[in-house]
């Protein structure tokens, strides 16, 4: 298994000087900084795109985890991967019958079934073929079995533990059942014994030690950490809780 790292999430920091705020969390050496892409369709939320992640390239050394939390990942992929994203997550929702229109705060989109396997195993291929690491995340209320059969088509899986769109959201509790599946599975079956499996939504210093001790090994972490008046301090606890 992968060591524990850390992604602080730039989607609580001071969107007016993005530079400043990675500065000062580079010294606690994050393993990635963690990026959320949304177009307010997918999530009822907007956000950043490429011209962005470019320009955050430009002024880290920090390994860029890009999570597009956006209806049509197909058309858009290859603006993220020519602005130098190291690594992309796509949903695994897209590949199967959601409501097309936004959904509502403290609400997401969810699948019963994966409809299109192919559109997801093209997409993580895309992204390896590109010489990145390949990501796919699943919502709070989409089974965590229809992540399994493409664990070895990844690098990481993302189990959203809050629904996304927005930071400062509580833990969901039934996500740690998500993160000993996945583990379990990647390891028992030797599918992939060293797959990321991160974890973002509710991350802080009492909800970190249980993801870790379910299998997560990449937290993702906004609020508690440049929500936090001393940033560098505040990623520091998380990785003590953590038990890093």
């Amino acid at each position: 298994m992968q060591p524990v790292a850390f992604a602080p999430s730039i989607l609580s920091a001071d969107f007016a000087d993005f530079a400043s705020a990675i500065r000062l969390i580079e010294a606690g050496q994050p393993e990635w900084l963690h990026i959320d892409v949304m177009d307010g369709h997918f999530v009822p939320n907007l956000t950043i795109g490429p011209p962005a992640v470019k320009a955050l390239k430009r002024i880290t050394d920090i390994p860029l985890d890009v999570h597009l939390m956006i209806s049509n990942p197909e058309e858009q992929l290859d603006w993220y991967l020519e602005a130098g994203a190291d690594l992309v997550t796509v949903h695994l929702e897209i590949g199967g019958q959601f409501d097309q229109k936004v959904n509502a705060h403290g609400q997401s989109f969810a699948i019963e079934e994966v409809s299109h396997p192919e559109k997801i195993s093209a997409l993580l291929s895309r992204i390896r073929t590109a010489g990145r690491k390949a990501g796919l995340s699943l919502n709070p209320g989409t089974p965590v079995e229809l992540a399994l059969p493409f664990l070895d088509q990844c690098d990481l899986v993302l189990v959203m533990s809050v629904h996304p769109g927005f930071g400062g959201q509580s833990f969901i509790e039934s996500s740690l059942e998500k993160l000993e599946r996945i583990a379990s599975e990647a390891t028992a079956t030797s599918q992939n014994p060293n797959l990321l499996i991160e974890v973002d939504g509710g991350i802080n210093t009492q909800t970190a030690p249980a993801t870790v001790a379910a299998g997560a090994n990449l937290l993702v972490a906004g609020n508690a950490i440049f929500g936090n008046p001393d940033p560098l301090a505040a990623l520091a606890k998380l990785r003590m809780a953590a038990g890093v």
